[in-house]
């Protein structure tokens, strides 16, 4: 299992100093040698940072700081690439400009051994490869960060494909997730800007996602899951996995000799037909999120083949999300509300739909709201692009500093990539139009008979519940408060920040009495005409004068560098 230690107190001598001193070199190259700088990294590290050439660092001021930022995640390996990846479909915790970017990632390494991927299967199903394939292609079929495919035959005839980890990946993963914690706990504390966005927060979330990413019996009940879904459709496949030859770190699933949905010419060559299957695999993704709330998150067309008579069949569950009822009836009015240019309604489930630290300005929010219906709705529902809806959205949410809900977003997401491979196969599809009978269906059953019945009675429990609960917890309060076991904290928001400003204004007005009490002393000195004399002037109120002349240009510099005069 993975585990991040608190190192932020481990101090001069840091155990994976190599590795670190990798990073830095990196950081200084794509142009964060400010950064660095500023978090007063030399107390921690002060060998081998030295050793890195500042000289060496590239030109790059024409690239903005998240393209720099992308390529300085690609170099840096591995555990990078997936945290920018994973930061790509996380619009809570980095800006839209980050999340464009970051979605650029490429997850391409060079393929580990063939001796080193049986030694893998060997160790984790505990006996010889031989026992459980009839054949095992030293070839791969693909190669990632994280795992490694090839091709095997079962002894039973059975063709089949083998995702296993890189050997010691986890080890790895768990030394950059030290390193990532030690520089989020500094930024967190030095840097104001980047503390906004949670710097230790993302790496906590980071770690708990790569850890699920690792363990491949979650990604094999994901499949068997959506599998379970489609049970009754014809239309739609999804591979059997094999769980006696399946582990944490090893997945083997059937093979299935498809069309990627992308390779148009063997499409059109097969005498598939395209319309057909744009309809079928936009209505896949419409019944996962709408009907089961459990969805491929990642349906981009490696993720999707088509099979004879236009079957559409679903690979690599490695992501997936899931919505509640309550979340897919909120994003329905949502849609509703956009649709019918209500602007106040739409802001009020989009407030739902987002987490903020303070409440937005709700004027500013509707008028950002009524500029992004204006840009989108008033032109013929052909015209209308899902993928741009969803990213103009994120940038009113991000701008009125709300953040989108992780699943909510890989929702729109995922919407996303259908329409965007639905255009390419048929250029006519109406993403808007396909989607309406399942947003009428998720209301008609939000008013069904049954269903008000129950959202009564709930609400009825809840009552009883808060009218026998509420005075108890009344007295338990006030019999703390009696016996002083509770008391409230008042918390001044920014007094830090005023202290240390009242702290600076004494200081420049002390500054300032100093240098005019050495310009005065030195003038009377220098009247007094008292000795040494120099050139007929008074050595010490010649002195006086300079230190005086020093200390103001020191002062002038230091005001000059907060940018106020």
């Amino acid at each position: 299992m993975i585990s991040i230690r608190k190192i932020g107190v481990i101090g001069r001598t840091y155990r994976h100093l190599n590795r670190y001193r990798q990073i830095l070199a990196v950081l200084f190259k794509y142009g964060f040698g400010d950064l660095i700088d500023t978090l007063k990294i030399e107390q921690y590290i002060e060998i081998g940072l030295q050793m890195i050439s500042r000289k060496r660092r590239e030109r790059l001021e024409k690239l903005t700081r998240a393209e720099r930022t992308r390529m300085a995640l690609e170099e840096l390996g591995p555990t990078y690439i997936k945290l920018g990846q994973i930061l790509s479909t996380r619009p809570d915790l980095v800006s839209v400009e980050f999340v464009n970017e970051f979605t650029k990632l490429q997850d391409k390494v060079p393929p580990f051994s063939s001796a080193a991927y049986v030694q893998s299967i060997e160790a984790e199903l505990g006996t010889s490869y031989q026992h459980l394939f009839a054949e095992l292609d030293e070839a791969p079929l693909a190669s990632a960060s994280i795992g490694q495919v090839h091709r095997a035959r079962l002894h039973s005839g059975e063709e089949v494909v083998v995702k296993v980890q890189r050997p010691g990946i986890e080890k790895i993963i768990e030394v950059d997730l030290e390193i990532m914690l030690h520089l989020a706990t500094l930024a967190e504390r030095h840097i104001e800007e980047l503390a906004v966005y949670r710097p230790i927060k993302i790496v906590e979330e980071f770690a708990n996602t790569i850890e699920k990413e690792l363990d491949y019996t979650l990604e094999a009940s994901s499949m068997e899951r959506v599998s379970r879904q489609f049970l009754n459709d014809p239309n739609v496949y999804v591979p059997k996995v094999y769980r006696d030859y399946s582990s944490r770190r090893m997945l083997t699933i059937e093979y299935v000799d498809g069309i990627k949905v992308s390779d148009t010419q063997r499409i059109d060559a097969a005498r598939m037909d395209r319309r057909i299957i744009t309809e079928r695999g936009a209505d896949i993704l419409f019944k996962q999120i709408f009907t089961f709330g459990f969805f491929h998150a990642d349906p981009h067309p490696g993720n999707i083949f088509v099979l004879p008579g236009n079957v559409i069949c679903l690979i690599d569950f490695g992501m997936t999300g899931a919505v509640d009822r309550a979340t897919r009836e909120a994003f329905v009015r949502l849609v509703e509300g956009v649709i019918r240019r209500d602007e106040p309604r739409t802001a009020e489930i989009l407030l739902k739909l987002t987490e903020w630290d303070e409440e937005p300005n709700r004027t500013e929010l509707e008028k950002d709201i009524a500029d992004f219906l204006g840009r989108h709705l008033y032109r013929p529902l052909g015209e209308i692009q899902f993928s741009k809806l969803m990213q103009h959205m994120l940038e009113v949410a991000t701008k009125n500093r709300m953040r989108i809900l992780p699943d909510i977003f890989l929702m729109l997401k995922a919407l996303s990539q259908v329409e965007n491979i639905a255009r390419e196969l048929d250029p006519d599809f109406d993403m808007i139009q396909a989607v309406t009978p399942f947003i009428r269906d998720v209301k008609v059953a939000r008013l069904a008979p049954g269903r008000l019945m129950e959202d009564v009675i709930r609400l009825i429990e809840q009552s009883y519940e808060f009218l026998t609960d509420f005075p108890k917890d009344l007295l338990e309060i006030s019999h703390s408060l009696r016996q002083k076991k509770m008391s409230f904290t008042l918390v001044l928001k920014d007094l830090d920040k005023m202290l240390a400003t009242h702290d600076q204004i004494s200081n420049r007005i002390s500054f300032a009495i100093i240098i005019a009490a050495l310009i005065i002393g030195s003038a009377l000195i220098v009247i007094s005409r008292m000795p040494p004399m120099v050139y007929g002037i008074s050595l010490i109120g010649l002195i006086g004068f300079l230190a005086a002349g020093f200390l103001g240009v020191w002062l002038l510099v230091a005001i000059i560098k907060k940018g106020r005069l």
